[in-house]
Formats: structure tokens, C-alpha cells, sequence
């Protein structure tokens, strides 16, 4: 890759996370006149109000929690927001308590709880707001009875190896938690609650985004028991799961509160920020360093390596087709893939990604690809992706990098820091999916095809 690409690919990365700051995202929709508290276009009289707390979590809840407390001063009563390991802040009134992602942790289940508490001693005199990212759902492991955390941790572990898309995992999630699927509005009734969201979910739907603690739930018993049939995991689930999916099934065990339930009239809910704004801003980036950006999707989903593939042909195309005649293109595309684990390296789904693409890419230098985590964690690992271009496989040969054998032990990781590709961030505080990013320039030289043709 170029310097001159990277520099662009790196000007994209920052426009993206700036248009996605959870701060900015709550300034945006979250102001004060007075005694008048307005979320979106809805005005809360606060001298109506005995109380006003502060709750949530995800991975931007610290900085949302912080632009609260700047718009509310001294209104503001307390409150807890529970964050990822690191993903800290200094917070004035407003609680912070740590705990795991992807993998729910004690720290995390007594966290959780002890918003559930918080809540519960509320009146309909209180306003609770509640602040919403990407990692609520892993973070606040509040279950039903009889379920213990590490039956939800192997639970989560199976249907995330087996590539299971996050609304599925936040399905069986919801009906196994005392804090997702709506619970924690009903807990914290008959108070008025007013949610600040931040989706990481394709579709922005209310009711997946954080296993939706304060949104109805479409989802049901029996959405969990086909996704445990089509993924082939009923044998290996932890017991008391598989009995909680059953006693629902059954009609033994309460569902989760569904839209046209009163529960909700008490209820506001209000995305804040969103994968289409990001690629938006990633889009006014592109064109002021000379590209002509388009968006394909914010909603790509499927196996990353063969969405990396697609995007590759795609830029092969507007190559041919675009770029001669109209200048070079920057193409974007958003939303969250999967990878099925067929070995025991070390990655992400954007790690994988990038290694496809450079794979795909081999020789044509005039192509060049990030791929991003927005929330800057890429699976298990301190990277939030990986860059490509068609320079990366002559720097893994000279360096006796084998690409195919990292890509079938799914261990991206090693192969891009060993060739100078992985991208890291650090935290950023946010989390709206992926953004992929590819820059088309004119071919130098007529490069080979990944099918073979020149």
C-alpha cells in the first residue's frame, strides 16, 4: 500500500468515528433550555421530576454518561453505567463500573444487578435516562433463575464460533436475562424512562441493539429454539438453558414484554448515532481527498471472506467501468460479518477480511482496503482490523508469509502485523458495526483478475 493511500484510508477512519462519538452523539440530541430537558423533540419538565439518574452500558456509555452530566449539572442525582475493561473516563455524579466483552464476567453480573436495584427503587415522580452501545448485551449478564454465568458464557461462545449473526445471539440472550428483552424498562416502571442508543446491530432495530433492555421484543421462544436447531447446538448447550427454552416453549416461563404492551407507554427511545452516519461522514472525507465516494450497504452481512471477495470484484468493476471516466472512486460499505472458526488462530472478522482482500487483490496495485471495527476491538484481539491492497502479497512472500494457510486457521492477525496491514486504534469509545473502505484508481498496468484473466 502507498503511503498516499493510507493517509487517505486514514483520513476516512477519523471523519467516520467523529461523526460516531457517543458525546457528540448525545449533544446532537440532548439539549436543556431552562427546566426543560429535550431528547429529540420531546420536552421533559424537570422541576416535575424528585430524581434523575443515569444508567446503561456498551462499550461509548462512559462518554454518553459524561455529556449527561455536562447538559444536566447539578439535576443530575447519580446513577451506574457499566463499560468494557478499559473503556474508562473520569465521571463526576455517574457511577463506573468495568467488566468483560465478548464473554460476560462476575464483575459484570453483579454490575448488572446492581443497576437492576438502582432502577427498582424508582418512582413515578423519578426520570431515569438510559445510555446505550454496542457490548450492553455481553455486559450486563443479569439471568433468569437458575441459570448460571458460565452456562450463558458457553452458550455465548457456541453460537459465536458457529457463526451465528448478532440478532440471533441477542435473541436466546434476551430470553435467558432479567435485564435485556425489555426488563429493565419493566423494572424500572413506573418511572419515565428516555433511552440514548448507539446501534451496532444491521437494521437499527430497537429491540436487538444491546438485547434491547428498554424496547419491546419481537423476538420469542421459539425464534431461540430455531436458532439452536439451524446452527445444530441443542446437544451442547448448558442444561438450564436448553430447560429455560423449554419451559418457555411450553408457556412455563414468562415471555419477554412485546410492542403494544403499556409498559412502554412510559417509554422513549432514540438512536443517536448509526453505521449510515459514519459512512456518510467517511463519504465527505473520500471526496475531499479527491475520491468519489459510494456507499454500497450499510447492511453487509455474511462470511467476511466472502463479502472481501465480493468487494474486491466490485472495485475490479468500477476500475474498468468508472474510474477512466469519471476519476477515481472510493467505495464504502457497512454492517457486520461473521466467521465460521474453522481452525485456532488468532483474529477478527475484519482481520479476515483484510486478508481475503489481499489475497483477491495480488498485483493490482491501484486498489487499496480498510477494513474497521468502529468500536477499535477486532475479535479477541488489541487490533480494530486490517488494511489490503495489491502490494500485500509481495511483502508476505518476500517475508515467507503463507496467506492461504492463514486464511484457512482463520489467523489473520500474525499475517497482518507481519506484513505491516494490522490497523489499531485503541478504544474508541464507540461502537456502530464495521466500515469497510476500498479505493479505485486507474490501473497502472492491466493486473491479473482473480479468475486468471489479464
Amino acid at each position: 500500500m502507498t503511503p498516499e493511500q493510507r493517509s487517505v484510508l486514514n483520513d476516512i477512519i477519523g471523519a467516520a468515528l467523529g461523526a460516531v462519538a457517543p458525546d457528540r452523539a448525545v449533544h446532537r440530541h440532548v439539549r436543556r433550555n431552562d427546566e426543560t430537558l429535550y431528547i429529540g423533540d420531546v420536552p421533559y419538565d424537570l422541576a416535575g421530576y424528585e430524581r434523575i439518574l443515569v444508567v446503561g452500558a456498551g462499550k461509548g456509555a462512559a462518554p454518553m454518561a459524561h455529556a449527561l452530566e455536562g447538559v444536566l449539572g447539578d439535576r443530575l442525582d447519580g446513577g451506574l453505567v457499566i463499560v468494557k475493561y478499559g473503556h474508562t473516563m473520569p465521571l463526576r455524579r455517574v457511577r463506573l463500573r468495568e467488566a468483560a466483552h465478548p464473554v460476560p464476567d462476575a464483575a459484570g453480573e453483579r454490575a448488572a444487578h446492581d443497576v437492576l436495584d438502582l432502577v427498582a427503587q424508582t418512582t413515578e415522580r423519578d426520570l431515569v435516562l438510559c445510555v446505550l452501545t454496542g457490548g450492553a448485551s455481553a455486559l450486563t449478564p443479569a439471568l433468569c433463575d437458575g441459570i448460571s454465568l458460565d452456562d450463558m458464557r458457553t452458550a455465548t461462545r457456541l453460537l459465536l464460533e458457529c457463526g451465528a449473526t448478532i440478532h440471533e445471539v441477542n435473541a436466546l440472550r434476551k430470553h435467558v436475562s432479567a435485564f435485556g428483552g425489555g426488563n429493565l424498562a419493566r423494572r424500572a416502571a413506573p418511572a419515565r424512562t428516555a433511552s440514548l442508543i448507539i446501534s451496532d446491530v444491521v437494521g437499527d432495530d430497537l429491540d436487538v441493539i444491546a438485547s434491547g433492555p428498554t424496547a419491546p421484543d419481537a423476538s420469542t421462544y421459539a425464534d431461540c429454539h430455531g436458532i439452536v436447531t439451524r446452527y445444530g447446538i441443542g446437544t451442547r448447550l448448558p442444561a438450564s438453558i436448553r430447560r429455560r427454552l423449554e419451559d418457555g416453549l411450553a408457556g412455563h416461563a414468562p415471555e419477554t414484554p412485546k410492542p403494544g404492551d403499556p409498559l412502554f407507554d412510559h417509554v422513549q427511545n432514540r438512536l443517536v448515532a448509526t453505521n449510515r452516519q459514519a459512512l456518510e461522514a467517511a463519504a465527505t472525507a473520500a471526496r475531499a481527498r479527491g475520491y468519489i465516494p459510494r456507499i454500497l450497504t450499510d447492511s453487509m452481512t455474511g462470511e467476511a471472506r466472502h463479502k472481501a471477495s465480493e468487494l474486491v470484484d466490485e472495485a475490479f468493476r468500477t476500475a474498468d467501468t468508472f474510474v477512466c471516466a469519471e476519476g477515481p472512486c472510493c467505495l464504502l460499505a457497512g454492517g457486520e460479518t461473521t466467521v465460521t472458526l474453522r481452525g485456532d488462530g488468532t483474529g477478527g472478522r475484519n482481520q479476515e477480511m483484510a486478508l481475503a482482500a489481499a489475497i483477491a487483490l495480488d498485483g493490482a496495485d491501484h486498489i487499496a482496503m480498510l477494513c474497521l471495527g468502529t468500536d477499535g476491538s477486532d475479535g479477541p484481539t488489541d487490533a480494530a482490523g486490517g488494511f489490503a491492497s495489491g502490494l500485500t502479497l509481495r511483502t508476505a512472500r518476500e517475508r515467507g508469509l503463507d496467506p492461504h494457510r492463514h486464511l484457512d486457521d482463520n489467523n489473520a492477525y500474525p499475517f497482518l502485523e507481519g506484513t505491516g496491514c494490522l490497523l489499531r486504534t485503541g478504544p474508541t469509545l464507540t461502537n456502530v458495526m464495521d466500515i469497510t473502505a476500498v479505493l479505485v484508481d486507474a490501473p497502472h498496468t492491466m493486473p491479473m483478475r482473480p479468475d486468471g484473466d489479464a
